[in-house]
């Protein structure tokens, strides 16, 4: 046994898709829950699950084909890489997903399947807002034993070692770092439990969409502060691919919760 995995037989396990497949599963769990409380059928969500990770792990992949970290390209797995040698764009079992196009890719998912089933998207959305974020909280965890997503480096009681093999190109000398997956994971729980509570709380207030704006916002919001501590940040043409999208992402989405209920006031 690693540290990133296990042998059964010929076939090696990893950790990493251990984790990310319990973030899913407590994520479905909680979805089903949410939507009995709304009156909905709950088996719809096992149904829907399939085709959302699908689309979550393709554009999870895509995300990362197309916004390759300086480590990754350093290494020669750029994007052009990715496109002239295909069996190594679908090797997600080697590393390279981004949430923001997991988030992306389930989203259109969604949309087709609410069109297809006669199902209203952005109740839906709100259904599926606060899971994500469970999923998230759990799924981060498995950056750990991939000794990934780690911060700048720190002296801090909770700080992180990382072996020599997985540190940075200019690092490695440097021995502990900042746990930047399990902040993610942290704020993610905090984002879960804050969608449940606007959910409940405000219940009579809502519209339809509002819970996964919420989820727009603040998850962008958290991502952008916390990219300052990434050393290993996608770069576009010199900026931050990342950083720069989460921030247009939490803008937009806070307008369009104010937009929103703003449109409504004027009209009542």
């Amino acid at each position: 046994m690693g540290i990133d995995g296990f042998s059964v037989g010929p076939i090696y396990v990893r950790f990493y898709g251990i984790i990310v497949m319990l973030g899913a599963l407590a994520g479905g769990l909680l979805a089903r829950r949410e939507a009995r409380r709304r009156g909905h059928n709950p088996d719809i969500i096992w149904d829907l699950m399939i085709y959302l990770i699908v689309g979550g792990i393709v554009g999870a992949r895509l995300w990362h084909i197309f916004t390759p970290s300086p480590s990754a390209v350093e290494e020669g797995r750029t994007t052009v890489f990715y496109l002239t040698h295909p069996l190594d764009a679908l090797a997600v079992w080697n590393g390279g997903l981004g949430i923001p196009g997991a988030v992306i890719g389930g989203a259109i998912v969604l949309f087709f399947y609410s069109r297809k089933h006669n199902l209203s998207f952005a109740e839906w959305a709100d259904i599926a807002a606060p899971s994500l974020a469970l999923g998230q909280a759990i799924g981060r965890w498995g950056n750990f034993f991939n000794q990934e997503l780690y911060g700048a480096p720190t002296n801090l009681p909770w700080k992180l070692f990382i072996d020599p093999a997985h540190r940075l190109s200019g690092f490695e000398q440097v021995e502990y770092y900042h746990p930047l997956f399990a902040y993610e994971a942290i704020l993610s729980l905090v984002n879960m439990f804050l969608l449940m509570w606007i959910a409940r709380r405000y219940e009579e207030r809502l519209k339809h969409g509002d819970v996964f704006l919420v989820y727009l916002t603040f998850y962008p919001l958290a991502r952008f502060l916390l990219d300052f501590l990434r050393l290993d940040a996608s770069q576009l043409a010199g900026v931050n691919a990342n950083q720069t999208f989460m921030a247009v992402v939490a803008i937009v989405s806070a307008a369009a919760l104010w937009w929103q209920h703003r449109a409504n006031k004027a009209g009542e």
